[in-house]
């Protein structure tokens, strides 16, 4: 089992900067996929960005690149999201999860998920 818990939500102004924050815990392995989604009220849950574990391997969706950095600290068991230029569109609960299937972008593989932060973007 492993056990993801985000932090770092708030409330920012339109331009502003956030990092969350993913910790995990439990029987981590290198094989690890991590994956930050977001769910706006009355909106599918959907794909933001995804890592690989062992190697920090990245991957986001066109939205986000240049504006969001994902990171991992595997001495803290943690992976960070950087979000930097905020939009009021990026305004959501924001998740992370974790898989041992192929990286991917679709929230059914992932099998690990931490309960949320509130990410709103005010403009």
């Amino acid at each position: 089992q492993v056990q993801l818990v985000e932090s770092g939500g708030g409330l920012v102004q339109a331009g502003g900067s956030l990092r969350l924050s993913c910790a995990g815990s439990g029987r981590i392995f290198s094989s690890l996929v991590l994956g930050w989604f977001r769910q706006a009220p009355g909106k599918e849950r959907e794909f933001v960005a995804t890592i690989t574990w062992s190697r920090g391997i990245t991957y986001y969706r066109d939205s986000v690149k240049g504006r969001f950095t994902l990171s991992i600290d595997n001495a803290k068991n943690t992976a960070y999201l950087q979000m930097n230029s905020l939009k009021p569109e990026d305004t959501a609960v924001y998740y992370c999860a974790g898989t041992y299937s192929t990286r991917t972008t679709r929230p059914e593989a992932y099998t690990y998920w931490g309960q949320g932060t509130q990410v709103t973007v005010s403009s």
